[in-house]
């Protein structure tokens, strides 16, 4: 049986039961007992007083929650998805002001900060990436109000105004039209009123934070409403950068939304939205987890770090960072009624700009800094038509096509200690080495690693793509429903990669420099001559002794300029596109879902899904970008005169000391089995799902200590079970208990940058995560006024870290002795009143809990390790009235 609304009246019913939602079920939301209920529930809604309505509504055994999981609103229990639920009510309870605050109350869902306010990655079932490359986007979509936002930094910034947040786990493409192939975040905002009203609200804790919001909506004519709304959120830091006497880690953005919604009781309906949202904040403190034998020489240039206390909150920097995100755009949706036929279009445009600047060396010595400028516009459009027959057979069908372009502009500076930092690692702790090897080599005096710019990027993408999608529902019998759905989906990305590396060291192979010396040497030729041509010919004139050449050049021993090589961080660049690299993908998918519902009891519903799922090419826009080993075979330690035949040496592309790796990672393809069960009763129900679920091709994206690397793994996999419920003892009092078990593990990765990870556990996926909370409302007898008392827990099990460390001669050993455990207890207490106000305290990691959210090689630091600690503690008091 079918719950569907639309209309003016509809979207009152459907912001009603959205609230009632969140009143009667805090934590992840639980499904109605009896459908039919449900339906007649509704009606009365519609056609009595929405007072009235909402105490029939919350005065029953079961609470009618409302989904779009598969774009049609549908009740929780018959949505045959794994799908989690979270209210308004309990993001206001729970303090939750961002996705990255989500994962307390959704146990499935994962949210790793890195370096900066932009680099957010979102992971459902251990399968997630896209942080810290702007050529890859995530393998979990985030939606807001249907909009695709294709960066982590277009979706981090605070939640407004909203009604509601469903994580949909395991792939999602049949209904997605982009990248979706280890879930989704849907993100659904209130639309605006007929009815006039809104709420404002302050709140003020520790280290000074301030959040202020408000929002307003009412009609403007009998057919037109609007809505506005706003957040301010500023927060003091919460580490001391010591030396420069500032504190980072702080607050510093804000959300404004304007809405409009033309509903005129008749069968078109249109909502459009505008926003703007900004970041300007000092973030993110990184700490010293491992101090490798270059601290010492940090030191010994006038540097300063908490050594190996990274939960002292305390940093030493020569610079503060900077994190400036704009993030504005704006999208229209028309739904249009056919009789039993619903079109719907959704057009949105937006627009990222992300600037941020660090100190990444990560001490008060001035070694090296980064920057990257980013800006990413982004088209799409989206076109569905769906039914809503009485007979046993309805459909869906839609298109989606997506256009964006990118672009980054970025680089590194030394500082004024680098020469000398680097120096002393040249010569182990003694100066002079660089100076030797400027005088050995003819470079000019002081030239390497000289303050200033050490590189200069610039990165291009441009991406287009669409898809066909559709999904048949059966009914079978009155009881078992079959779904059959697919898409197809063509995406095109070009993109183009430049880089001036301007070290000269890092522009010399130290194998070749010995060969041509060698050659000039012999030949009373200067250097400067011996190209390409003279090496050939010498070679084939004098064999023997190119061949002994050849061999000192490349043995230590008699080559000590090797040992420079750890120095080469930063190599000359192969541009794209270039006569071997065209500069493009083009993939093209088929996924599907087949799926099998069956209404048990009316109070049980299970379903069986097989489905797969597409996630494109991911273009490498770093300065580790390499080409392939089809393309080019490098010669010992770097060599282009003793490299092999291949088509960039061949065709005289080859830079000095160019290596291989990759330019784009090939598509993700996703498949999953999954049963699942959705229970009510009177006061309990549940939702469980098991699941086998497989990524074949996923995109790791891997820190090297100077840039990212991006490769395929080969298949990644994950086997589980996810387990939500709700009980209702008596009537004031909630619990909320939900579990998730992964076993999750690379079946097929030997080419990860750490080495063959095949076989072994995918670092950051806790074996088990649980969520938890209790809910008591206390109501003072028919004054309309309540005392509501929340407590949660979140947990997860001690987990690996990461797969390994770069820079360490066993980087998969090493990483195996850093690991993380959570346990988080959030408290809140609030007093409800009859006019509206409230009065509110709250608590959030109430024990203080403190762990590394993610851990790295130090940059250009071999055997250091710095990580990112938790936040501490936050408290504060919040007073709301709503009108």
């Amino acid at each position: 049986m079918k719950f569907t609304v639309t209309g003016r009246s509809a979207a009152a019913r459907y912001t009603l039961l959205a609230g009632v939602a969140g009143l009667a079920i805090p934590g992840v939301a639980a499904a109605q007992s009896n459908q039919q209920d449900a339906e007649e529930l509704a009606e009365a809604t519609v056609q009595d007083d929405p007072n009235d309505g909402f105490d029939e509504l919350e005065s029953q055994e079961g609470t009618v929650i409302i989904v779009t999981a598969t774009k049609r609103e549908q009740t929780l229990q018959e949505t045959p998805v794994s799908v989690s639920v979270t209210s308004a009510e309990t993001l206001e309870r729970a303090e939750i002001r961002d996705l990255a605050d989500l994962v307390t109350v959704a146990p499935s869902l994962r949210v790793s900060q890195l370096q900066s306010s932009a680099n957010t990655t979102f992971i459902i079932r251990g399968f997630g990436n896209g942080a810290n490359n702007v050529g890859i986007e995530p393998s979990v979509g985030v939606f807001i109000d249907g909009v695709y936002r294709s960066r982590s930094a277009a979706s981090i910034n605070d939640l407004a105004n909203v009604s509601r947040i469903e994580v949909l786990r395991g792939p999602q493409n049949t209904l997605f039209g982009k990248n979706a192939s280890a879930g989704v975040i849907s993100v659904i905002t209130r639309a605006p009123q007929f009815e006039f009203g809104g709420s404002a609200s302050f709140t003020y804790g520790n280290f000074d934070t301030m959040v202020a919001k408000a929002d307003i909506t009412g009609p403007i004519t009998d057919s037109i409403a609007f809505s506005l709304d706003g957040t301010y959120n500023k927060r003091d830091g919460y580490v001391d950068v010591v030396n420069l006497d500032e504190k980072i880690n702080d607050r510093d953005r804000y959300v404004v939304r304007g809405q409009l919604l033309f509903d005129n009781d008749g069968p078109f309906t249109v909502r459009a939205i505008g926003d703007y949202s900004k970041i300007d904040e000092l973030c993110c403190a990184a700490g010293n987890v491992l101090a490798g034998p270059s601290v010492p020489l940090l030191f010994a240039v006038g540097g300063a770090l908490d050594v190996e206390d990274p939960f002292s909150d305390q940093v030493f920097l020569d610079t503060l960072p900077v994190n400036d995100i704009e993030n504005y755009g704006g999208s229209i949706q028309a739904d249009l009624e056919l009789g039993n036929l619903t079109l719907t279009s959704i057009t949105a445009y937006r627009e990222l700009r992300a600037f941020n600047e660090q100190d990444v060396d990560f001490s008060s010595a001035a070694v090296v800094s980064e920057f990257r400028n980013q800006a990413v516009d982004t088209f799409t459009q989206e076109l569905r038509l769906a039914s809503d027959f009485d007979g046993p057979l309805n459909f869906l069908l839609g298109g989606y096509y997506f256009n964006e372009s990118a672009e980054q502009n970025s680089g590194l500076d030394n500082g004024e200690d680098s020469r000398a930092f680097f120096d002393l690692l040249a010569g182990s702790g003694v100066p002079g080495t660089l100076a030797g090897v400027e005088a050995a080599l003819g470079l000019p005096a002081g030239g390497i690693f000289a303050e200033g710019p050490a590189t200069r990027e610039f990165f291009t993408l441009d991406n287009e793509s669409y898809s066909v999608f559709g999904q048949v529902d059966f009914d079978l019998t009155d009881r078992l429903t079959l779904t059959a759905g697919f898409n197809y989906t063509d995406d095109r990305k070009d993109f183009t990669l430049s880089q001036d590396s301007l070290d000269p060291l890092a522009n010399i192979n130290l194998v070749d420099a010995v060969i041509v010396g060698q050659i000039a040497q012999i030949t009373q030729t200067p250097p400067s001559q011996i190209g390409a041509a003279q090496i050939q010919a010498f070679a084939a004139a004098n064999p023997a002794a190119f061949q002994a050449i050849a061999n000192a050049a490349t043995n230590p021993a008699t080559n000590p300029l090797l040992a420079l090589q750890a120095l080469q961080f930063l190599p000359p660049f192969l541009d794209v596109p270039n006569s071997v690299e065209p500069g493009e993908t083009r993939d093209d998918n088929w996924s599907y879902t087949l799926r099998a519902a069956y209404d048990v009891t009316d109070n049980l519903n299970a379903y069986f899904t097989y489905a797969t799922g597409f996630k494109a090419s991911s273009v490498n826009l770093s300065r580790d970008s390499r080409p392939t080993n089809a393309d080019f075979t490098p010669g010992p330690f770097g060599s282009t005169i003793l490299a092999p035949s291949s088509p960039i040496r061949d065709a005289g592309l080859a830079v000095p000391n160019l290596t291989t790796g990759s330019r784009f990672a090939g598509p993700e393809e996703s498949e999953v089995y999954e049963f699942g069960l959705k229970a009510s009763f009177p006061q309990f129900a549940f939702n469980l799902a098991v699941f086998d679920q497989t990524i074949d091709g996923f995109q790791s994206n891997a820190f090297t200590g100077t840039g990212f690397a991006l490769v395929n793994a080969g298949s990644q996999s994950v086997q589980g079970f996810e387990f939500d419920s709700t009980v209702t003892p008596i009537d004031p009092l909630v619990f909320t208990f939900a579990l998730t078990y992964l076993d999750s593990q690379y079946d097929d990765f030997p080419g990860s940058v750490v080495g063959d990870l095949t076989g072994q556990s995918v670092a950051g996926v806790p074996d088990f995560t649980i969520a938890t909370s209790a809910t008591y409302t206390h109501e003072f007898g028919n004054t309309g006024n309540a005392l509501i008392g929340r407590v949660d827990y979140y947990h997860e099990a001690n987990t690996q870290l990461i797969e390994g460390v770069p820079g360490f001669d066993n980087p998969i050993e090493v990483a195996r002795n850093y690991r993380r455990e959570v346990n988080q207890v959030n408290a809140s207490l609030t007093l409800a009143l009859e006019s509206g106000l409230e009065i509110a305290g709250f608590v959030r990691n109430l024990t203080n809990d403190r762990y590394l959210t993610q851990i790295f090689p130090g940059v250009a630091q071999p055997g250091t390790i710095s990580g990112y600690p938790s936040q501490p503690r936050t408290y504060g008091g919040t007073v709301r009235f709503r009108f």
